[in-house]
């Protein structure tokens, strides 16, 4: 009599960007501002077609989690909040619309976000650990299809490690608000791929 083989089915994660946030436009990392009514909508139209997620990952800054947690709720799934999702810290930016910050340092932000640091910011190099080391963690996981709700940084970060791309060009990933990018995971292990990038 032969085994039963169990079937083994890939898995995705999908990374869902918050929405519009209060406050307008400005250098937001630990500030940590509601998302707007528009943010909210933004959010909700991200949603409306999705796949039946099986778990959601949140950052714990409000632009994510009360989105996450109000899901949750409306469709009795677990929430876990992870301190790794956080934006990074851009310490004496923080609240500063860009054309508010010296032409010559926000030039060589935009020009080499890793090597450049904001006044009393988190190092690059500290918030990209910090990041993939969530990162992994999210990858453990076994629910077959995962949300994480995070951050445009973050989501930078993860796919510049996916896609193998110099930390030179992570602003060349447009993040806009509410942007969805799913990644499917191969069964029974393999490198994680990159499925879409988009904003609905």
């Amino acid at each position: 009599m032969s085994a039963k083989l169990e079937q083994v089915t890939d898995r995705y994660l999908d990374l869902l960007r918050h929405g519009e946030v209060a406050g307008g436009a400005c250098f937001r990392g630990r500030s940590d501002d509601p998302l707007s009514n528009l943010g909210w909508a933004q959010m909700s139209q991200a949603v409306a077609d999705a796949p039946t997620w099986t778990g959601i990952v949140s950052s714990p800054l409000t632009r994510c989690a009360a989105f996450g947690q109000c899901f949750a709720d409306t469709h009795g799934m677990p929430l876990e909040q992870m301190d790794a999702l956080r934006e990074r810290d851009f310490g004496a930016w923080e609240g500063v619309p860009a054309h508010e910050i010296a032409t010559e340092d926000l030039t060589r932000f935009w020009e080499d976000p890793a090597g450049f640091t904001p006044p009393e910011a988190e190092p690059f190099d500290a918030f990209r650990a910090r990041v993939l080391d969530g990162w992994r963690q999210i990858l453990e996981r076994t629910d077959p299809h995962s949300l994480v709700i995070t951050h445009g940084g973050v989501i930078r970060v993860i796919l510049a490690e996916l896609l193998q791309m110099p930390t030179s060009s992570l602003l060349l990933i447009e993040v806009p608000h509410a942007c969805r990018t799913r990644i499917r995971i191969p069964a029974p292990s393999g490198r994680p791929s990159l499925v879409f990038h988009r904003r609905n």
